[in-house]
């Protein structure tokens, strides 16, 4: 049997591992947890990818898996911790469930990623692990006023929802080598990380995603007007 076959497919199972306490984690309220979990399933779903390339050990499967593994780490995580949130706002039960937006979406959004022919070396709408981890350091940071402003965490749940499915192009994070000109959007927003983080310390992961939307809006509309003139 060739194990090297199965080492991406074990990872990503990780991953989905890795959601399934976040999920836990956020439904018990623990935010800082549910946080950590999800950044440890990112990883892990940077991991497979790059350990198919590696070990050559690509599969249908293995695309099928890491799908559902996101639906479930990217997706249902960040919906229950709005969801527990919700739960404890003085607002009407029902809106509770407003949360579950944000899985419903995400796997459209996956969907839509396995079909998009588009989206080889970059991505049109937000990509479900850049979602949940600014759920994730948003309900960490902000879980109090969140619950106290629950009309505006809906309104954020909605945006959200939309910047997921939406034909905004958003550039990759993956390097080309560690020239500055081969890699300079890159590095550009990797500076405004650290900058975000020396300014703002644990409060900042929510904000580094914020950073991310704006910046790709930025280059979207500065090359709509390079092709204007």
């Amino acid at each position: 049997m060739n194990i090297k076959r199965h080492i991406p497919n074990a990872i990503t199972c990780l991953n989905l591992f890795s959601g399934c306490v976040a999920v836990w984690l956020a439904f018990n309220g623990d935010f800082a947890g549910a946080l950590l979990a999800v950044l440890v399933a990112a990883v892990f779903d940077f991991c497979d990818g790059l350990a198919a390339r590696l070990l050559k050990a690509y599969s249908a499967m293995g695309k099928e898996l890491d799908s559902l593994a996101d639906v479930i780490s990217f997706g249902f995580a960040p919906g229950a911790m709005i969801f527990s949130v919700l739960s404890t706002a003085q607002a009407p039960e029902i809106l509770k469930f407003a949360g579950f937006i944000i899985p419903a979406f995400s796997a459209l959004r996956l969907a839509k990623f396995n079909l998009d022919e588009r989206q080889t070396s970059s991505f049109i709408g937000l990509p479900v692990p850049a979602n949940a981890i600014f759920w994730g350091g948003l309900v960490y940071a902000f879980a109090g006023f969140l619950a106290a402003n629950w009309w505006f965490l809906l309104c954020l749940t909605l945006i959200s929802a939309f910047l997921l499915v939406c034909e905004i192009p958003m550039f990759s994070l993956k390097v080309k080598g560690l020239s500055y000109r081969d890699n300079k959007i890159q590095y550009i927003f990797i500076g405004g990380c650290l900058a975000l983080l020396a300014i703002l310390r644990t409060k900042s992961v929510a904000f580094f995603i914020v950073w991310y939307v704006l910046f790709s809006i930025v280059l979207n509309l500065s090359k709509k007007k390079r092709h204007l003139k």
